[in-house]
């Protein structure tokens, strides 16, 4: 018997994780499906070297995702049958990975199924979010249009999250040159003048005294303090992927203030966008609801979306439920409220995902102008210290000469 974790939808669309045992994965799944159970993820739950090495599937990276989106938006937009334009793109793709997905694509849709079916045999290659606005663009008779939303949506996405990773870059790159330029100061250079000190008899100061035992601890546990920093941020992640553990840190992390109101910013940026979307496509806002609350990163937001989709199913409105859940800003709610009485729920929502997006890199900006030139100030004022312990001793010798 087979260990196999899973994460399904029930007929409410509620998530629900577990893990259950089973022979083989088919009859995992036969189980699951018996029970009314719709199948997001299914998967051992440890991971042998050949289904999770060299033997691995490869996954398509987003970018190829976004361009196939694209280009199949064109093609259909131009007048293309599905078929047709999936053959031209199977046949002018370079890349094998992706090649091979858009004929698999080919082959079922020539087959008669529908592209929302053949794409959701991809093993979680296309997200929720994406298979619900193609199912919703095929009943509407819209597919083109709706890809080229998707496309849209999905180029957004990875632009902003491009922006927050390139942000982040040059003060990694801080760090690491002041962490390295220590380590090099402390381990290597200060210990070159231990010997003229000595020669010379100079009694040392305290500073000099504490540099010099700092760096003689680093260069006798350097690589165990490495090893060991490596192995805790190892367990760290281990220990952040159980819910109820990371749940906590989640909640606190919104309640700080500045970088909570960063994260908050972009976590909001995120479910309007996609609620806002969904909506517009004509998903329902029980389905919709469900759907985001996987796209957003947060537990603790996550968590009070599941609170208000509940209530809402009981008959709330959605900005009454959000408000319940406390977790959400008072602009959420009220233009929330605004959207519901004027009947333009998602127009609303995807304003308020353009304020958050303006917001967002707004404080991102501010937030990276204020860190730079403070890391650069603690490397200069740590830089100091440390040649301030080599040349006391000496300005001692210079003194009693």
């Amino acid at each position: 018997m087979t260990l196999f974790r899973y994460r399904v939808l029930d007929r409410d669309g509620l998530s629900t994780r577990g893990q259950m045992q089973a022979k083989t994965i088919e009859q995992a799944i036969s189980k699951l499906q018996e029970s009314g159970l719709l199948i997001v993820d299914i998967r051992p739950a440890v991971t042998t070297f050949l289904s999770g090495g060299l033997f691995q599937k490869k996954q398509i990276p987003g970018v190829e995702i976004v361009r196939f989106t694209q280009q199949l938006a064109t093609l259909l937009d131009a007048g293309q049958p599905l078929e047709s334009a999936l053959t031209v793109l199977a046949r002018q793709s370079d890349k094998r990975p992706v090649g091979e997905l858009i004929s698999r694509l080919r082959e079922q849709v020539k087959g008669g199924s529908l592209l929302s079916a053949a794409m959701e045999e991809e093993n979680g290659t296309f997200s929720n979010f994406y298979l619900s606005l193609i199912r919703a663009g095929e009943a509407a008779g819209m597919l083109a249009q709706t890809l080229v939303q998707l496309s849209h949506y999905l180029e957004r996405t990875q632009t902003r999250n491009r922006e927050l990773v390139s942000a982040l870059i040059y003060p990694a790159f801080l760090i690491v040159g002041v962490v390295g330029s220590l380590a090099l100061l402390m381990v290597y250079v200060v210990p070159q003048f231990v010997p003229i000190f000595r020669d010379l008899n100079i009694t040392l100061p305290l500073l000099t005294e504490l540099i010099l035992v700092s760096g003689e601890f680093l260069m006798q546990w350097g690589l165990y303090l490495i090893l060991l920093a490596v192995i805790g941020a190892w367990w760290f992640s281990r220990h952040l992927r159980d819910p109820i553990r990371r749940l906590p840190l989640d909640a606190r992390l919104l309640r700080m203030k500045v970088l909570g109101t960063l994260l908050q910013g972009i976590e909001m940026a995120r479910f309007t966008l996609t609620l806002g979307t969904l909506l517009e496509r004509k998903v329902s806002l029980l389905s919709g609801m469900s759907i985001t609350r996987k796209v957003v990163s947060n537990l603790a937001i996550q968590g009070a979306l599941e609170q208000a989709t509940l209530l809402t199913k009981e008959g709330c409105s959605l900005s009454t439920a959000l408000e319940q859940t406390k977790v959400f800003p008072e602009l959420v709610v009220q233009m929330i409220r605004v959207g519901e009485q004027a009947g333009q729920l998602s127009e609303m929502l995807l304003k308020l995902a353009d304020i958050y997006d303006k917001e967002t890199q707004s404080t991102l900006k501010r937030f990276m102008a204020a860190l730079v030139p403070i890391l650069t100030l603690i490397m200069t004022l740590l830089v100091a210290i440390v040649m301030l312990a080599i040349m006391l001793p000496l300005m001692s010798l210079t003194s009693s000469i």
